[in-house]
């Protein structure tokens, strides 16, 4: 069978067109074939087929049936003016292969398919048309083996170059502006004058599957149709995303569409994205949110006033305040508690006798029942002073809506189609939320996902969230944000931290045919001062030669360190020049944000800043054997993800001492 993209219809296809589909499905599998999907070019072929060789063919497919081509020879015959049969598909093809504008020496087939005229029919009409270079066949060809369609192929094979530039003005869904990746240039590439960049096949197949929404002749289903993209660094997830949406936008442009993230920089720079593919307009019936946004946005202020919930620092001394009091004698520091009591937060809302019976794994450590039931009075303790001080934390924004969602209080939108980025970080809470708001029947969820971060990278599971995730996942295994140098930078950091036998473990990278680049560079520093001037100074001198500020992204482990980031650049190139990736839409300046906020952006350049701080937290004495253990893996992970963000350069600074990983891994790379 034939390797056909999309695999299946998006929408109801004329019976002629759907015809022409499955005869070309049932071709063998050194076919690979495209079908037509961009609403927005109309005037275009209605299939691409390449063989395994190279050689291509141009099908549009002619709906023209035995009455009205009779009726059309009679007109003509009698001297009436009428539309010649053929000559719209015709004039496409033309003006299509015209476009490529394929120089001297190539060509490429195109063929115009009559599905409900027998070949003598055809060839009687062909007769009456001027002469051209497309190819005419009745509907014989549809019941016949490859052999009949072999001869409209293109004579020889085509080069690569060519080959690119044809799916480029076929399928205009998957090009990637240059401007919208920070990919390495292949000089080849330029050379054959290719600017900008497709979709690699699995990306578009990820795209282009499953995508019929239509609501004819389809029953009401109590479950929704799921799709979950998992992938390596820099494989294109978020890219994936937004060409699904725009896709689906100018199929089904009356649905309505929610995209939800966990961060506002990578929210932010989402839209901003989607927006440059679609006109600069952000569509109404597109939503996009955090999702504690989207639970702000729709919380009941007639019912209950938002209250913003506490900043980390009061969170903590209420928590070890109640540790003291309830969980003094054991073994839990106040950081285990906070996390414990948002693992029950991001649960759906349960009993003391829930949370005993609960499965803790990938919690990073045990706890015996005795001590579960005075961990969960600890927790009910800390609930009732955030009551009577009348405050919340972020936990309870989830748990709250949950509620007014379960009474009827909050009834929000119901969408047709959801979709989720970096999904690893949604908990099981999140995620039962977002179920209730598809609409019931034909709706959709879709999912990209880190399997490195987040509860994946715990060794948690879609299962957990209640998603049944097999046969419905789609795994990436090349990336194309960053170098061969940059990626085996971080793949060697991860291996060497946490072993080989790290049973969550990364997904293994594909690190051939990667583009080389320069090695990353570790510049040590003698004080966080220092390193903040060598950083902001560094800025200076990339701007200064002409580097574009929005191609610099700088990642520092605590917020205070992002805001003497800025206050230093913009000290050195003036106001706005730096700003924080969380307060705006991305823009002529240079990014500079937390490590954790950092997730799914990209740049060119990226620098990582203040490594120390999170070496230094590894080794406290106040934490068990235990906390740091999980501590260390938690770091490793935020770390390796951080790394990945860069394209082109990666710069990470240090103060003091190069930790031992850092050294072997910058002694490895070097070797």
């Amino acid at each position: 069978m034939a390797h056909i993209l999309p695999p299946q219809p998006p929408t109801k296809l004329p019976k002629e067109t759907l015809k022409v589909f499955e005869a070309l499905k049932a071709l063998p599998d050194r076919y690979f074939i495209w079908h037509h999907l961009a609403p927005w070019d109309p005037l275009s072929p209605d299939f691409l087929i390449l063989t395994y060789e190279g050689q291509a063919l141009l099908v549009k497919v002619c709906p023209t049936t035995i009455s009205e081509a009779s009726s059309s020879l009679q007109m003509r015959l009698f001297g009436e003016s009428v539309l010649p049969i053929g000559k719209k598909e015709t004039e496409i093809l033309e003006g299509f292969i015209e476009k490529i504008n394929l120089p001297q020496g190539f060509n490429i087939g195109a063929l115009i398919i009559f599905p409900n005229l027998p070949n003598t029919r055809v060839q009687e009409i062909y007769q009456t048309v001027l002469p051209n270079s497309v190819s005419w066949s009745g509907k014989e060809v549809l019941e016949e083996n490859e052999d009949a369609w072999k001869p409209f192929f293109s004579k020889n094979p085509l080069p690569a170059f060519l080959i690119e530039k044809i799916r480029q003005c076929f399928s205009p869904e998957i090009v990637v502006p240059s401007s919208m990746t920070v990919r390495p240039e292949i000089q080849r590439r330029v050379e054959a004058g290719l600017t900008e960049y497709l979709l690699d096949y699995d990306q578009e197949k990820a795209v282009k599957s499953d995508l019929d929404l239509s609501n004819e002749d389809m029953p009401l289903l109590s479950d929704f149709r799921l799709n979950i993209i998992n992938g390596v660094a820099g494989s294109g997830k978020t890219l994936i995303l937004i060409y699904r949406l725009r896709l689906l936008y100018n199929i089904y442009p009356q649905k309505r569409y929610l995209v939800l993230t966990h961060n506002r920089p990578l929210n932010y720079d989402m839209q901003s994205r989607f927006a440059r593919l679609n006109g600069g307009k952000l569509p109404e019936n597109i939503e996009w949110f955090t999702f504690n946004g989207w639970c702000y946005h729709y919380w009941p202020r007639e019912r209950e006033k938002w209250i913003e919930p506490i900043r980390i620092k009061y969170r903590e001394q209420i928590a070890d305040e109640i540790r003291k009091r309830y969980l003094q004698d054991m073994s839990i520091s106040t950081a285990m508690f906070l996390s414990e009591i948002d693992w029950i937060k991001d649960q759906l809302p349960m009993s003391q006798e829930a949370y005993l019976q609960m499965e803790r794994r990938g919690r990073g450590f045990g706890l015996t029942v005795e001590q579960r039931r005075r961990v969960y009075e600890a927790f009910l303790a800390y609930q009732q002073k955030l009551a009577e001080q009348g405050i919340l934390d972020w936990g309870e924004v989830p748990q709250k809506m949950w509620q007014y969602l379960e009474n009827g209080v909050v009834m929000p939108p119901y969408y047709d189609v959801v979709m989720i980025d970096e999904a690893q970080f949604f908990a099981p809470l999140w995620m039962h939320i977002v179920k209730k708001l598809l609409k019931p029947g034909n709706s959709h969820l879709f999912i990209v996902a880190d399997p490195t971060q987040g509860f994946l990278g715990r060794g948690g599971s879609w299962k957990s969230l209640g998603l049944q995730a097999r046969g419905r996942t789609h795994t990436l295994r090349k990336s194309y944000r960053t170098t061969f140098e940059i990626l085996q930078f971080a793949t060697l950091f991860y291996r060497f931290r946490l072993g080989e036998d790290d049973e969550e473990g990364i997904l293994a990278p594909d690190l051939l045919n990667m583009p080389n680049g320069v090695l990353p560079e570790i510049l040590l520093m003698p004080s966080p001062q220092d390193e903040i001037v060598r950083v902001a100074n560094e800025v200076k001198e990339f701007v200064a030669r002409g580097l574009p500020k929005k191609h610099l992204l700088l990642l520092h482990t605590s917020q205070q360190g992002v805001n003497a980031l800025i206050n230093a650049i913009n000290s050195r190139l003036g106001k706005d020049a730096a700003r924080d990736a969380k307060s705006d839409y991305p823009g002529d300046y240079v990014r500079v944000t937390t490590l954790n906020a950092g997730a799914g952006l990209e740049s060119p350049i990226v620098f990582l800043v203040g490594l120390r701080d999170l070496f230094e937290q590894e080794q406290s004495l106040r934490l068990s054997d235990e906390e740091r253990e999980m501590l260390i893996k938690d770091n490793t992970r935020k770390l390796y993800m951080a790394i990945t963000r860069a394209g082109q350069r990666l710069v990470l600074t240090h103060v003091g001492e190069l930790p031992e990983v850092l050294a072997q891994v910058q002694s490895k790379v070097k070797s």
